[in-house]
């Protein structure tokens, strides 16, 4: 049987490579993989539809499921998680000490939907009584000005936004024009005695909150073009397969303190100690461990007006095999 060749666009890390480098094939597949920095992926992904499998962020997943066209089918593997509690950044001259303090602000977004926002106006009303609309968001680019939107978006009427196109966000924070920034990377501007982090100690308030709800927040999933997996019975399956086995390999090679993976000197203990707090299965894959997750950025994604139709964790994933995960 011949393989169906699929062009796969995935960023580069640890969890993606072995499919990349072809360690890890996809049954039945011929891969053509890219990688890519994240935004330049999905600004060409979302405007230009260039992959039939693509990493892609869950928050424009789910507002994809709203429209006519339903482009893209989901496998419930998350390639980027992260705690996003240490990529809030403030004007140290602001005297904002918790995520209270931002009502009537101005918060810097590269991105208004994008799932590093739309978990920290979440988790900020549910956890550290900042009202999702008391602050004022502001638009622009993180690190060079920009006269719009690189990809779709939607501003919900709730929110009151404004839009900068004469300089950086990064470059704004540092001069006071914004209060604060909901980012996925650290601004050039930090560490400067007028750029600081909101907490400053990340790491203890990322695991307490982890405690409380027992989520990793996932900021991405992995989407096929509808068409080619309804045309290809098993291939969401296959795929799903393959970025599990591959996630897999990741973690086996972070316990491997033969030759360091990474250039962190104790890249081992630092295995340890995220699962120890975490636990083993920390980064889980399939559908049944990510239930609970998947309700909580559903119902973050309709607070804040993203989407309008209260789906199901199920919802997400149509294929009856991949619903079994």
């Amino acid at each position: 049987m011949t393989a169906l060749p699929l062009k796969i666009g995935v960023s580069d890390s640890d969890r993606t490579r072995p499919i990349a480098s072809g360690e890890v094939s996809i049954a039945g597949v011929a891969a053509e993989v890219t990688l890519m920095g994240v935004q330049a992926l999905f600004n060409q992904q979302l405007t230009e539809h260039t992959f039939d499998c693509c990493e892609f962020p869950i928050s424009s997943y789910l507002r994809s499921l709203e429209q006519a066209e339903l482009r893209y089918a989901a496998v419930p593997v998350f390639p980027s998680r992260h705690f996003r509690l240490s990529n809030v950044f403030v004007n140290t001259a602001k005297g904002i000490r918790t995520p209270a303090d931002l009502a009537g602000k101005r918060i810097g977004v590269p991105v208004f939907d994008m799932a590093a926002a739309v978990w920290l106006r979440g988790i900020f009303q549910d956890h550290f009584g900042l009202e999702r609309t008391a602050p004022i968001y502001v638009a622009g680019g993180l690190e060079t000005a920009r006269a719009g939107d690189e990809h779709p978006q939607l501003y919900p009427d709730r929110f009151k936004h404004e839009q900068r196109n004469d300089k950086s966000l990064a470059v704004l924070l540092a001069e006071g024009e914004i209060d604060a920034l909901y980012t996925a990377r650290a601004p050039s501007t930090w560490p400067s005695p007028n750029v600081g982090r909101l907490f400053e100690e990340p790491m203890r308030a990322e695991l307490d909150y982890f405690v409380r709800t027992g989520i990793f927040p996932p900021m991405h999933l992995i989407a096929v073009k509808r068409t080619l997996a309804e045309a290809n019975p098993g291939l969401l399956r296959a795929i799903f397969n393959a970025f599990a086995q591959a996630q897999n390999i990741a973690r086996d090679r972070l316990f491997d303190s033969a030759a360091l993976t990474t250039m962190l000197p104790w890249q081992l203990e630092s295995l340890l100690l995220t699962e120890r707090h975490l636990g083993y299965d920390y980064w889980p894959v399939g559908l049944a461990k990510n239930r609970a997750m998947l309700k909580v950025i559903i119902r973050y994604m309709l607070e804040d007006g993203l989407i309008a139709t209260e789906f199901s964790p199920e919802q997400m994933f149509s294929d009856p095999d991949i619903l079994k995960t």
